[in-house]
């Protein structure tokens, strides 16, 4: 497996051993040097860890797990990394073939338990089974539309011995390509046509998403946007696909979007999407979504086109084959000043509403708790004092809108975090992987006082792994995306969203890591650059507002016309 693995380009494994999988961790020990072993706490964070890994790198990720609980622990990851496409492989252990079907100690049908949430799960029961079916593995993980595959190695074939020989080509020779990247994009006469729709258009929008950032389109989006005169918003998860200052960027669209994405969306007359599977998140109501727009749907995953919303325009391409052919297919330049002086509005409103709001706040989120740090005021501060080339990674929850909205992202800005799934406690894990994969780069985790304690863990992992990632949590003593809607739809009716939270910073430095608390405003600035310029994993508890709510907001099963800047009276 390992000889197998290293022909695969593989030098980081995320995992944790156990009975089952024993004989595979003494060859590994055999490997120290070639590759690296991070041990986490618990196997869901493995997987998390390979995610931020993957995401942040553009490789394939490789966790391992024994048998049984281990092998379940790692479902949660698997089930984020299909939803969100991240590519990874994950080796579980399994009882000996001899033992399959018999109840045996530890034995979990991880096939069946998989096989909904993973692009390819097999079983290995002879050892002469590796070198093909990894190679399978990692092929079908990276090709098309990225996702996880599931590798459940029997204990027998562990220790079996076989002659051992990799060809790649060989082994893929017959192997279908599920999704497949097609290798030379849109034709010229499809292209022609977009490139047409997109010159004649008054309103025209390009709604870019996580396929942009997968195949590497980042530079085809920006000479699109810059050639053409065209306004850019992105998805949640292709946040960092265009820099944030660019002035043809209007923000991020869906539920907690920005006011000028979302309103551009209602109004324009094409909106071109690349690389996004129109997630309700992103949309709300669908059947609300654009009512004016002639939409272009650019997706490498046929299964994907006009599935939730319509596609006048379906081009099945890799984002970046499709870009640079619209690109070459006579795009002009068209200066509409109406269009982008909407936009402009659009920013001034949410500045002197939302903004104002999140950095100031007003008497009634406060309720009566007196002058809090804001969530979106710490966001900010990174922002300025950061680097805008760095990873940022977020949990799930309020902490993540607000570091969506107010982190800024340069070129070669990453964002990582939990999308479609939603899976609380995945940043911490998230940027540990980040950062291992991404030595010499600032990783920052935006963390939330419900989320971090779901893999609170993970913390051994960062102290043992040494590696310099940056945590700010932003500790509301609330669970507090549940808490807002239990305000806004519940009739204030705070169900056990309540936290009774440790002191986290002694909890914390119990761990060895650097860690400190701020909770006043006119010492932030000054906390997050210390925070920053440490040399090391370091940790910033900050205390902020208990009753604070994320705006704008889209409720469920809204149109996006629909959007909220404020609480309803």
């Amino acid at each position: 497996m390992l000889l197998s693995l290293l022909e695969e380009g593989v030098d980081t494994i995320f995992g944790y051993p156990g009975g089952a999988i024993m004989p595979l961790y003494d060859d590994l020990y055999d490997y120290a040097d070639r590759i690296r072993h991070i041990l986490v706490r618990h196997e869901q964070g493995a997987v998390h860890a390979a995610e931020g890994y993957a995401r942040s790198s553009g490789k394939t990720g490789v966790c391992m797990a024994t048998a049984g609980p281990g092998a379940t622990n790692f479902v949660t990851g698997i089930a984020d990394a299909m939803l969100d496409s991240t590519p990874l492989v994950c080796i579980t252990a399994q009882v000996g073939r001899e033992n399959l079907g018999s109840d045996f100690f530890q034995e979990a049908d991880m096939i069946n338990i998989t096989l909904p949430i993973t692009k390819w799960s097999y079983q290995i029961t002879k050892a002469e089974e590796v070198p093909a079916v990894v190679a399978k593995a990692f092929h079908i993980a990276s090709s098309g539309k990225p996702g996880p595959v599931v590798i459940s190695f029997t204990k027998n074939a562990q220790v079996e011995n076989m002659n051992f020989r990799y060809d790649r080509e060989e082994f893929l020779k017959n192997v279908g390509r599920p999704s497949p990247k097609p290798e030379t994009g849109l034709s010229a006469e499809l292209a022609g046509t977009v490139a047409d729709m997109i010159n004649g258009a008054e309103r025209p929008l390009i709604l870019a998403g996580h396929g942009v950032i997968i195949s590497g389109a980042q530079d085809a989006l920006l000479d699109l946007a810059e050639k053409s005169g065209t306004p850019v918003a992105t998805t949640l998860l292709g946040l960092s696909a265009f820099p944030t200052d660019h002035p043809l960027s209007v923000g991020n669209a869906g539920m907690h979007g920005h006011l000028a994405a979302n309103r551009m969306i209602q109004k324009a007359d094409l909106i071109i999407a690349v690389g996004m599977r129109f997630s309700d998140r992103t949309t709300g109501n669908p059947s609300g979504f654009a009512p004016c727009a002639r939409i272009v749907h650019i997706e490498i995953d046929p299964t994907e086109i006009g599935r939730n919303v319509r596609a006048d325009v379906a081009v099945n391409s890799d984002a970046r084959l499709a870009l640079e052919a619209i690109l070459g297919a006579g795009v002009r330049y068209r200066a509409r000043q109406e269009w982008y002086g909407f936009a402009e509005e659009c920013r001034r409103e949410e500045n002197r509403t939302v903004r104002h709001r999140d950095f100031f706040g007003d008497d009634s989120a406060r309720q009566g708790h007196g002058e809090w740090i804001r969530m979106g005021e710490v966001a900010d501060a990174v922002a300025r004092l950061g680097d805008p080339d760095s990873v940022i990674v977020s949990d799930v929850g309020q902490n993540q809108m607000f570091a969506a909205r107010y982190s800024r992202f340069g070129k070669s800005g990453k964002w990582v975090t939990s999308g479609g799934l939603g899976t609380m406690g995945y940043g911490l894990p998230a940027a540990i992987g980040a950062k291992i994969a991404n030595p010499d780069r600032q990783v920052v985790a935006f963390l939330g006082d419900g989320g971090l304690q779901m893999t609170i863990q993970e913390l051994g992992t960062l102290a043992q792994a040494g590696v310099a990632v940056k945590i700010i949590l932003l500790d509301n003593t609330w669970l507090g995306m549940v808490r807002q809607w239990q305000e806004l739809f519940y009739d204030r009716r705070y169900s056990f969203t309540h936290l009774e939270n440790p002191d986290f910073v002694s909890l914390v430095s119990a761990y060895g890591i650097h860690a400190a608390r701020v909770t006043e405003r006119n010492r932030l600035d000054d906390a997050v650059r210390e925070l920053l310029e440490y040399d090391g994993p370091a940790f910033l508890d900050v205390a902020t507002d208990p009753g604070e709510n994320v705006f704008p907001m889209v409720p469920a099963g809204a149109s996006l016309d629909d959007i909220l800047t404020e609480r309803p009276e």
